[in-house]
């Protein structure tokens, strides 16, 4: 028996915020999208068109407060082929919420508060 990953799921408020962020700040791009037929969820993929791996957007009409994400010690991890250009983007759109020059790395965040790393390629 084999298991490989398929997706990850976050909440979001705003669809379309969520959905501009995700092209801006990391070029994903839709590859599917779910409506329910009375219109209560949404639930887009977004892909990088390089890996099979997807993010799952999933957008509730009666959700009326932000989404409790604890102490937020969850994140996806992208790795960016340039990393100084990544970091000079991410720094013009105000989105780094937190940066560990030791290791490398940064993290941005998303319109939902969700923290996402980026890495350099290897």
């Amino acid at each position: 028996m084999q298991f490989t990953f398929a997706h990850n799921n976050f909440n979001v408020r705003d669809l379309d915020r969520s959905l501009a962020f995700y092209r801006e700040a990391l070029d994903l791009r839709e590859v599917d999208r779910i409506t329910a037929r009375d219109g209560s969820y949404i639930i887009v993929y977004l892909g990088d068109g390089q890996t099979p791996h997807q993010l799952e957007l999933t957008w509730l009409r009666d959700w009326d407060r932000a989404y409790n994400l604890g102490d937020n010690e969850f994140h996806l991890a992208f790795r960016a082929d340039d990393f100084a250009a990544a970091h000079h983007k991410h720094q013009q759109m105000g989105c780094i919420c937190f940066e560990n020059p030791a290791m490398g790395i940064y993290f941005i965040a998303d319109p939902d508060g969700y923290w996402l790393e980026i890495v350099p390629a290897k």
